[in-house]
């Protein structure tokens, strides 16, 4: 096989992938707390002909070697966990986090799972839930059924009026956590991350202290995409992918042609 069609192979084979994740960027510009992913390409192994400082004759050595690459491939897919815009909602179970950290949340079976989505609720027993899955925010924390307001601190106090009494009553603390490699996290799905070996062991802290970031009640965190970015990004990998086409097409042009005139 002509080493340029399974170089041009890998090329289009990458810039699937590298489509695959710009598609799921955009398809998720409006989801609270999404944070972007982007592809990680490398190059493949080299074929050497001639090695960069051989001897080439009595007292000469060679400046350049002769390399030729095997092409590319995509090796990971990085998230990138930069601050998302402030939306303003006025509820009061809608919480972001201004900086880093994230909101711990506790799985079904047990599992300590980690969001920057802040779109929460109460369930049926008054507990500060998830909205889409009901999974329990950690430290769990239950509303009184008799309280007219709540009040979340910018350190993650919640606090809540009863009728009857003039200063609010301290229920719960929320606590952060962030990662020495937030990269590294897992992401699960439903805005959910896991803890990995790459990311390190969660660092508990207080909102607003500790180094983590400060809770915005009445607000949420937006996905940190930027469309334009994305579609330029779009843009470029359909240039990248019908290039490694055209080269495929040509190389299939020169063996036709040696084919037919051998």
């Amino acid at each position: 096989m002509h080493p340029a069609l399974w170089i041009s192979k890998t090329g289009l084979d990458a810039q699937q992938t590298d489509i695959a994740v710009i598609s799921n960027n955009v398809a998720n510009a409006s989801t609270i707390g999404y944070k972007k992913s982007r592809a990680v390409f490398e190059d493949l192994l080299y074929q050497t002909v001639n090695q960069a400082g051989g001897i080439s004759a009595s007292n000469t050595k060679l400046p350049n070697g002769l390399n030729i690459g095997a092409g590319t491939k995509v090796v990971a897919t990085q998230k990138v966990f930069t601050q998302g815009n402030m939306l303003t909602t006025d509820n009061s179970l809608d919480m972001m986090v201004e900086g880093p950290g994230f909101f711990e949340i506790q799985l079904p079976d047990g599992t300590a799972a980690y969001t920057r989505n802040g779109q929460f609720t109460l369930d049926d027993t008054g507990q500060i839930v998830t909205s889409g899955s009901g999974y329990v925010v950690q430290p769990a924390i239950t509303i009184p059924d008799n309280a007219t307001s709540i009040t979340v601190s910018a350190e993650g106090e919640v606090s809540v009026k009863t009728p009857g009494t003039v200063e609010n009553q301290v229920v719960g603390q929320l606590s952060m956590s962030d990662f020495i490699n937030p990269s590294g996290l897992d992401p699960m799905g439903q805005n959910l991350y896991l803890e990995t070996g790459a990311s390190g062991t969660p660092i508990q802290g207080t909102a607003s202290l500790d180094g983590m970031g400060a809770i915005r009640q009445g607000a949420l965190e937006t996905s940190n995409v930027n469309v334009t970015e994305e579609l330029v990004n779009l843009i470029e990998s359909q240039r990248i992918y019908e290039m490694n086409s055209k080269v495929i097409s040509a190389v299939d042009q020169m063996l036709s042609y040696v084919t037919q005139n051998l």
